[in-house]
């Protein structure tokens, strides 16, 4: 399977971490939501996000490495790479904080992490409306 997804992290307290090439940056305690795409192994970069233990690669690899970081859940949506900036475009829009230069490397998003207030359901129905595309569950 590819596609975009949205990773969703609750993070138990506050964190300090360095992330690779961004450097150290502090997240509040909270629930988070990332914004990814895998246009070949969907599922197989899901599972590492879920994983502990792994070489740190990307931006989210730091971040779902910590002991103080828990992978909710994830919701995938066959669409292109090109919509990974779209959703993340709409989610800073209705986030509470987007984590500047976090997981935007390789694009011109100010971010793709955001802490988010609402229901995971919630903004998983949004995005299906807004992009004509059902979410489907992956864990």
């Amino acid at each position: 399977m590819k596609g975009v997804y949205i990773l969703f992290l609750r993070i138990l307290d506050d964190v300090k971490l360095r992330v690779g090439g961004l450097g150290e940056i502090e997240l509040e305690k909270g629930f988070y939501a990332y914004v990814g795409s895998a246009q070949n192994n969907l599922e197989k970069r899901l599972a590492r996000h879920r994983s502990k233990a792994k070489r740190l690669r990307w931006h989210i690899d730091y971040l779902t490495a910590s002991d103080k970081v828990i992978v909710e859940s994830a919701y995938a949506y066959e669409l292109p790479k090109e919509y990974e900036c779209r959703m993340a475009e709409l989610l800073a829009r209705i986030s509470q904080k987007a984590v500047r230069g976090f997981g935007s490397s390789d694009c011109r998003c100010p971010g793709h992490l955001f802490r988010i207030g609402g229901m995971v359901e919630d903004v998983c129905k949004m995005m299906s409306r807004f992009f004509g595309s059902r979410s489907m569950r992956i864990f």
